[in-house]
């Protein structure tokens, strides 16, 4: 009887031991597809990147990550398509146009493949089938940049806007003139520092009551909002704020230089949707809702923690 009972336990650990293999193996057969907008020149979104390519190490799968060159909707509506016909085991994106990006992602959704949003489309997430988003609400992250910049003396504005149409970005800056209560002019710019620089100098110079700068993106609009706030002699006079973080730009916050950054922790949104699906794929476990990854606002006391990390592509 003791014999057969100690059989029956060491055949117990040798099936747990080849469904524990069985499992690691079936990890290493997962693939995932990351769908974005963020354009490779853009140093956010390469942060992004390295979140999805580090919970790809870290969980053993295989992860994809696709962009289309430029803020081209048509283009990412055929990436996604593509990837749709590859049959992944899990589909991130992100959604700056609902409208255009739509069908296809209810598509994916249709084909059953497991959908997380990131980033962009928090508010049409759930209505085109995605399984939760991971990012930060945009209107109210700007609201709260806008009442900041307000509480530090400011009374006209501009909002620098890379990419007008995406709607996280206009939600950014009509958030930012919600919470600023005074004036806010909306400056239209490309994603090329030099242009924004230019667009930047001439519209202070046009208008010598502008004394608030919000850019919505740090390396793309923030460092070259700086330059030409100095260009124009007014740097500490006018105030400069952005989203999202560069190090050069925190190096500014901390030498009192630029008010504050907004953190969304764009590397958790890379990192989690990654974790999430590999372990919807293995056990069927996903969170229960939505997961916030900002707003947090960077300020002259915080920027020094983090600048190395956002040297090293973290933060």
């Amino acid at each position: 009887m003791k014999f057969g009972l100690k059989s029956l336990l060491a055949g117990a650990a040798v099936a747990a031991a080849l469904m524990c293999s069985s499992a690691i193996a079936n990890a290493a057969d997962i693939r995932i597809v990351a769908v974005t907008h963020g354009q490779a020149n853009d140093p956010f979104w390469s942060v992004v990147k390295n979140g999805v390519n580090a919970a790809a190490k870290d969980m053993g799968i295989s992860v994809d990550y696709r962009a289309p060159e430029t803020f081209d909707m048509v283009s990412m509506g055929q990436l996604i398509d593509a990837a749709v016909n590859q049959k992944p085991d899990g589909l991130i994106v992100s959604i700056p146009d609902a409208s255009a990006l739509g069908p296809s992602i209810k598509k994916a959704v249709a084909a059953g493949i497991p959908v997380i949003s990131i980033n962009s489309g928090s508010d049409v997430s759930k209505e085109l089938g995605a399984l939760l988003h991971v990012g930060q609400d945009e209107y109210t992250a700007g609201k709260a940049a806008g009442g900041k910049l307000h509480e530090l003396g400011g009374k006209e504005g501009l909002c620098v806007n890379q990419e007008v149409g995406n709607v996280s970005l206009d939600l950014r800056c009509k958030g930012f003139a919600d919470g600023f209560g005074g004036k806010v002019t909306v400056l239209p710019v490309s994603n090329d520092p030099a242009d924004v620089r230019a667009k930047v100098k001439a519209a202070l110079s046009s208008n010598t009551a502008v004394d608030t700068v919000m850019a919505l993106g740090a390396g793309t609009a923030g460092e070259p909002s700086l330059a030409a706030v100095e260009d124009v002699g007014m740097t500490g006079k006018i105030k400069v704020a952005t989203f999202d973080l560069s190090a050069d730009f925190l190096k500014a916050v901390a030498d009192g230089k630029a008010a504050f950054a907004i953190d969304q922790q764009q590397f958790l949104q890379g990192y989690l949707p990654v974790v999430f699906l590999a372990n919807y794929a293995k056990y069927g476990l996903i969170p229960g809702g939505n997961v916030p990854s900002g707003p947090n606002l960077i300020t002259k006391e915080k920027a020094a923690q983090v600048v190395d990390l956002s040297a090293k592509g973290i933060r």
